[in-house]
């Protein structure tokens, strides 16, 4: 039976601002969606992964898809996957560098195992074949077909939305020095916090104890939404709920509500634990949420703040595979 790890993560508040360099005119707009029948802000989850990439390169954790800040724009080590092709004389093409010492096996990049790639190659036709229409030869040959290697991800993420809808907040800005058509801009803001959600099966992963440097990832994310040389938007944790579990659904995605005072709530997962569709095995909870699960799950799986709570999970789970 499977082991599954999900995650649900709530962020603290802040001032959200877009990064993309997406506009209409001279307003720099934020991605938005009708959620609940009203306007809320939305950060992709391609942003999140994108983060979760760079802070195991910022960690030192050898990746595939490496991000070069001087030209702003990825270098890969190995642009066509060679290990992970069932080619070996590919295979024995890959860096001495790659090379796992001692194992006689290519290294797997964590960001190919984790996040996932695609190459599609288009047929390779003969330089010899004639596109004549007269050449008769060739007009049954089916043309040739391409190619695709991949691999799916196993990390998958939602995307994250904000708690409170988007009231339609613009500032207005001058750039400095100068005057022109566009030296006057206007940016949308939005002061909120964003929920998001994860899952992973770490089984299907090259090597399954990198279910732990996911976690970290997710804990340790300071740079998603809205961040630019002007704004700062802290995407780490201020809450997060964590279920490892043999269950095939999550079931706590998209579990927090903020109402106008500011005042965050659990109530659609605190009815899943009560009804029972949510076990309390593997649950785990760290933050300000915690506080609602005190009649619910024991002391040992509420923690006051989120890098406890990842460390039992990390914990539990490491259990779990370990007897696999």
């Amino acid at each position: 039976m499977s082991i599954h790890v999900y995650g649900s993560v709530i962020t603290a508040r802040g001032v959200a601002a877009n990064n993309r360099g997406e506009n209409e005119g001279n307003i720099t707009t934020l991605q938005k969606l009708l959620w609940q029948g009203q306007v809320h802000t939305t950060v992709s989850a391609e942003a999140i992964r994108w983060a979760v990439r760079y802070y195991w390169q910022m960690q030192g954790i050898p990746v595939n898809r490496v991000w070069n800040d001087e030209k702003s724009d990825h270098e890969w080590v190995d642009s066509r996957w060679e290990a992970w092709t069932d080619d070996q004389k590919k295979a024995k093409a890959v860096p001495a560098e790659r090379w796992v010492q001692g194992s006689g096996l290519p290294r797997h990049f964590i960001d190919d195992d984790i996040l996932g790639f695609m190459l599609a190659e288009a047929g390779k036709t003969d330089g010899s074949d004639s596109d004549e229409p007269d050449d008769k030869s060739k007009k049954n040959k089916k043309a040739p077909k391409g190619t695709c290697d991949k691999r799916r991800g196993v990390l998958e993420v939602t995307r994250a939305i904000s708690l409170q809808p988007y009231a339609g907040d613009i500032t207005f800005n001058a750039k400095s020095g100068e005057k022109g058509r566009t030296s006057l801009y206007g940016t949308e803001v939005h002061a909120t916090r964003y929920q998001y959600g994860f899952a992973m099966t770490p089984e299907r992963a090259w090597e399954p104890q990198r279910a732990m440097q996911i976690l970290d990832a997710v804990m340790n994310l300071g740079e998603v939404a809205g961040n630019h040389s002007r704004f700062l938007y802290d995407f780490s944790p201020e809450s997060v709920v964590f279920r490892v579990t043999s269950d095939p659904a999550p079931r706590i995605l998209y579990g927090y509500e903020e109402d106008e005072a500011g005042q965050v709530t659990v109530q659609a997962i605190q009815n899943r634990i009560a009804s029972g569709d949510i076990e309390k095995d593997g649950f785990f909870v760290g933050g300000p949420a915690s506080a609602a699960f005190a009649n619910l799950i024991s002391e040992g799986n509420r923690f006051s703040g989120v890098k406890g709570a990842v460390g039992a999970c990390k914990n539990y789970l490491s259990g779990l595979l370990a007897g696999k």
